[in-house]
């Protein structure tokens, strides 16, 4: 046997539900599919097994016969409803919860999901005082196809999840609420968004800090995932905003929680701004030298000529978090942090009208 019958049948198996000859030819390419699938529906005939193939419309199963699918059926996989997962969800991304905390988020329908996950075996559940503490079992990453039950990659498959099913993750694991950090509150009104909480979410104590937990979702700056993860469990959405292009992007990506209408409005606005200023940069015959990725990206937005010994642009905040010095010698320095606008689309603005107002006089 050459091995391509053998593919086929692993196909089949592995797939649960018809497939059809295109799918099956893609797998042994200049083979005769059909006279093989043939050959292999003989085969098991031939053997009086309980497994059979066979041509439904066009396409091609692998199925228990008839005479032995009820006697198998209490044994065979079970699709999981989308309340029960969505429990399951839950107690996988928080793991390890307790019945009390799960039922206190998904009401006192959650008795009824814990016991049927519990006989499915989805999840393991150990007492602890009056009530008990869920986690999931090896069976939760087998069901999904992960590669291991690691925490993280469990909770890329709840992302995942909530994604197919066009939930935000604060829905599925009964959280509510967007929380930004002050630099962002103007991305809100971008988006669409208005319900939201502005909190500091890089400083545990502090007042802008209080009741994180209880939201689903942060908005944060770009490199400060790790840092924040220690702390909060929630969905967390890294974002940046030093080109006009970063802030298309962001608005794309918290869409999702905005309205489609605003969101189409900001993201037409926005490239407008972007063209305004890539055309103004057309007209500077200067060439820079960036000191830093901030402005080299925002320099290569605009299109502007670079030089070994053109003119010198640095961020102003003088110490960079490495404790390098910043900006030393620059002929041009564009404001940051407590220098730059509030508003999104401003501060992006006053970078940019920063950087051509400061080549243009050198023109």
């Amino acid at each position: 046997m050459s091995g391509d019958k053998e593919i086929l049948e692993a196909a089949l198996f592995v797939s649960g539900e018809p497939l059809d000859i295109g799918q099956l030819k893609n797998l042994v390419r200049g083979k005769n599919v059909r006279e093989m699938l043939q050959e292999l529906a003989d085969e098991y005939i031939a053997r009086d097994s309980a497994i059979e193939i066979k041509e439904m419309d066009g396409r091609f199963i692998m199925q228990v016969k008839p005479e032995f699918a009820q006697k198998v059926r209490s044994i065979a996989p079970k699709e999981l409803r989308s309340p029960v997962l969505r429990t399951l969800a839950m107690i996988a991304y928080h793991q390890p919860i307790t019945v009390a905390e799960l039922v206190n988020r998904r009401g006192p329908a959650t008795y009824d999901h814990v016991r049927e996950l519990e006989e499915s075996g989805f999840i393991s559940a150990l007492q602890q005082g009056r009530t008990r503490l869920l986690q999931t079992t090896p069976r939760f990453a087998e069901y999904f196809n992960l590669e291991s039950g690691d925490p993280e990659a469990i909770k890329r498959k709840i992302i995942e999840l909530a994604r197919e099913q066009k939930m935000g993750l604060d829905k599925w694991l009964g959280k509510q609420g967007i929380g930004v950090s002050p630099m962002y509150e103007s991305l809100m009104e971008l988006c669409g968004i208005a319900e939201y909480r502005v909190i500091n979410p890089y400083a545990p104590g502090e007042e802008k800090f209080d009741r994180i937990h209880e939201l689903g979702v942060l908005v944060i700056s770009k490199g400060y995932k790790e840092r924040v993860s220690k702390y909060f469990d929630g969905r967390i959405i890294e974002i940046q905003a030093t080109t006009f292009e970063d802030l298309i992007n962001s608005v794309n990506i918290l869409a999702e929680y905005g309205t489609r209408r605003k969101v189409k409005e900001s993201i037409e606005y926005i490239s407008e701004l972007r063209d305004e200023y890539i055309e103004k940069a057309n007209f500077i015959t200067a060439k820079v030298m960036p000191q830093t990725e901030m402005v080299s990206r925002m320099v290569n937005e605009m299109g502007l000529g670079i030089s070994g010994d053109g003119v010198k642009i640095a961020p102003d905040y003088g110490i960079s978090s490495e404790g390098k010095e910043i900006g030393a010698g620059a002929d041009i320095l564009i404001p940051t942090h407590k220098n730059a606008q509030m508003d999104i689309v401003k501060r992006i603005c006053q970078r940019y009208d920063a950087v051509i107002g400061g080549l243009e006089s050198r023109n």
